[in-house]
């Protein structure tokens, strides 16, 4: 178990640093010792079709050990993968290793129940080269009868997108009331299945004892960048005064702490939080739901965005951690803060921010979760429209086809002197530097959606200046 946890510590971490630069917040005086991550995982890992589904499913189930205490096991693997080199086996068997944890983090402490009622989280395992795998999980009661032990169905992908792999566990536990034999043609068919393209849909024929075979059909959002996030789940916790201080902790990389009970509740509002960031990405230590063995992580003294289970907030207080947001999502409240939450952002566009996230909580009308995820997002993004929006003009190009960015040029450019100086802190930032560094290899964007609003801020503020 210690070797297992040593790995995680060193590999759950992403991004690192830009041509020596010091990419932690003002307050921090240390850099991040992490390796190099690349701002293009967004658009390449996380978006692209064509891929395979998922890279393995895999069952864990809990053995008890010999002094009463249950231990998470996997129990199932599919596909099991042969002719691999050393490294590769290597590699396969350290995520073998570090799976259970993270599909049973709150210990071993279980009894057999009757009844139990299943849950959808997910967490996210970081390779030391920055590239991230998911997990999506199912924990369920088997089917039976007498007291059981519940198990997790977990699916690992390299492809970030909560809502269509929930439906996919759907299927998954819809079979296992079956049969597990029912679960390997299902994911087998899944497996052969290319990964669809923003907006277009792949059907899976799936054969059913007593039901024949049945037509699933899998779409993904048209706006690719919201489709691995549920903002109803955060404004339903938190109001959007705590958000917008959340927000502004989060764009100047400092170490962020949510507390809830529920692994769901932990894993959609922390992956919402980090979709508030949109187009830039949380560029260090992202663990949605920490295994009870790894509760130290909160001593890391570089910065981090975690989930912890409520149960363990004794734990997590008595540690000796640096200056951290710590957040009750339980309670709606924040239980430890910096102090200067409130001066971070520049008060016109947070009182902007906040009139728009007002003004959709006391909407009476029903929204579905895509037009809630496109009215949260929109705010969010036309902050970063108008701060940093102007970034491309800045971009000094040479011959070669290669860009230079013109740091002190673009933060001149800013007139407002609020926006100046709050943006000259995040220049600092790892989530900055890596977005300019992308951008400085092509003349063609990354993030087309980021693109179409800087254009249609443009658009408006020419037809304004003509009208």
């Amino acid at each position: 178990m210690a070797s297992i946890g040593n790995f995680l510590r060193r590999s759950l971490r992403r991004a690192g640093r830009r041509d020596g630069k010091d990419g932690a917040s003002a307050a921090e005086k240390t850099p991040p010792q992490v390796p190099q991550g690349k701002m293009g995982e967004r658009s390449s890992a996380f978006y692209s079709a064509g891929q395979f589904f998922f890279e393995y499913l895999v069952v864990v189930s809990l053995k008890k050990m010999s002094d009463g205490h249950y231990e998470p096991k996997i129990t199932y693997q599919f596909p099991k993968r042969e002719n691999l080199l050393k490294g590769q086996k290597e590699e396969e068997e350290r995520l073998l290793q570090a799976i259970p944890l993270f599909c049973f983090p709150d210990g071993n402490n279980w009894v057999p129940v009757t009844e139990f009622t299943s849950e959808t989280f997910s967490f996210v395992l970081t390779n030391v080269d920055g590239s991230r795998k998911i997990g999506y999980c199912r924990r369920l009661l088997p089917s039976g009868r007498g007291v059981r032990l519940p198990e997790v169905f977990c699916i690992i992908s390299c492809l970030g997108c909560f809502g269509l792999f929930s439906k996919i566990l759907d299927e998954v536990e819809k079979r296992r009331q079956i049969s597990m034999a029912v679960i390997y043609p299902f994911m087998q068919g899944l497996r052969e299945s290319p990964f669809p393209a923003p907006g277009k849909t792949v059907t899976i024929k799936s054969f059913i004892p007593d039901s024949g075979t049945e037509l699933i059909e899998l779409t993904r959002p048209v706006d690719a960048h919201l489709e691995h996030v549920e903002f109803q789940a955060l404004l339903q916790r938190l109001s959007p005064h705590l958000i917008l201080h959340i927000f502004a902790s989060a764009m100047l990389e400092r170490r962020l702490i949510f507390l809830a009970e529920e692994l769901s509740v932990l894993s959609q509002c922390i992956h919402a939080v980090a979709a508030l960031l949109y187009p830039f990405t949380w560029a260090h230590t992202y663990i949605p739901v920490v295994p009870e063995c790894l509760l130290d992580t909160v001593c890391c003294p570089t910065p981090f965005m975690v989930g912890i289970q409520m149960r363990h907030l004794e734990r997590v207080l008595e540690q000796p951690m640096e200056e951290a947001l710590i957040v009750d999502l339980c309670e709606g409240k924040i239980i430890r803060a910096v102090g200067d939450e409130e001066e971070i952002l520049p008060r016109k566009l947070q009182n902007e921010m906040l009139v728009s996230l007002n003004r959709h909580n006391n909407n009476n009308n029903v929204h579905t979760l895509e037009q809630v995820n496109a009215v949260v997002s929109e705010a969010f993004v036309d902050f970063f429209v108008r701060l940093v929006g102007h970034y491309a003009s800045h971009i000094k190009w040479g011959r070669s086809g290669s860009g230079s960015f013109q740091e002190r040029a673009f933060c001149k450019a800013i007139a407002s002197k609020s926006c100046r100086r709050f943006v000259k802190k995040f220049v600092k930032t790892n989530m900055f530097s890596l977005f300019i560094e992308e951008a400085e290899k092509s003349r063609i964007p990354q993030e087309a959606y980021f693109q179409q609003k800087i254009i249609e801020y443009h658009e408006q503020k020419k037809h304004q200046r003509d009208s």
